[in-house]
């Protein structure tokens, strides 16, 4: 159990760096989107590209920061008891949704994705937009992202199990989002 919890640090590690690539996917993608408005209204210029490398910028700070959010507890869930929930309850709890939901879930659509990607890298493909980028590096964003949230699910599941046998500590605080 022990080299488990090591190997679900080290997918933290690896989601960690994953979720510093998704911060940097938006500081970049507003650049670009200022920039490129910029440029449209002062010199009448613009280009589909501007446009498409601001959707793979999101592709990516979605997909690579799915995973960090997992990590740091602050997807979304549905709070109707869970919050009222004792700690090794909460722990049953998302042991259950991890092990039932989204690790089936994202393994398939991992694996779903994969030939989208791999079709698009290997026919060259292009966006249908005069001036369009090529497609695989959005295409990419998919299997990647959903492999990522996969393996911390994974860790995730060992992390839960460890808490309850009592080999790790973890922060159970779920701080219910403000409405």
């Amino acid at each position: 159990m022990r080299t488990m919890l090591r190997m679900a640090r080290l997918v933290d590690r690896l989601n960690d760096g994953a979720g510093q690539v998704a911060i940097w996917c938006v500081l970049l993608s507003c650049l670009i989107s200022a920039g490129n408005a910029s440029i449209r209204y002062t010199f009448s210029w613009s280009s589909n590209a501007w446009l498409e490398i601001q959707w793979y910028l999101f592709a990516y700070l979605v997909m690579l920061g799915a995973a960090q959010t997992l990590r740091r507890n602050e997807h979304v869930r549905v709070d109707v008891l869970y919050g009222r929930f004792a700690p090794r309850t909460k722990a049953w709890v998302d042991l259950v949704g991890l092990i039932v939901f989204l690790i089936p879930v994202t393994a398939l659509l991992a694996w779903m994705s994969w030939p989208l990607f791999r079709e698009a890298w290997v026919s060259g493909e292009y966006s249908g937009n005069a001036g369009g980028l090529i497609r695989w590096p959005a295409k990419l964003a998919l299997p990647l992202g959903f492999a990522l949230l996969t393996l911390q699910g994974l860790g995730e599941i060992v992390k839960r199990v460890g808490y309850l046998r009592g080999l790790h500590r973890m922060d159970t605080q779920y701080e219910r989002p403000l409405q």
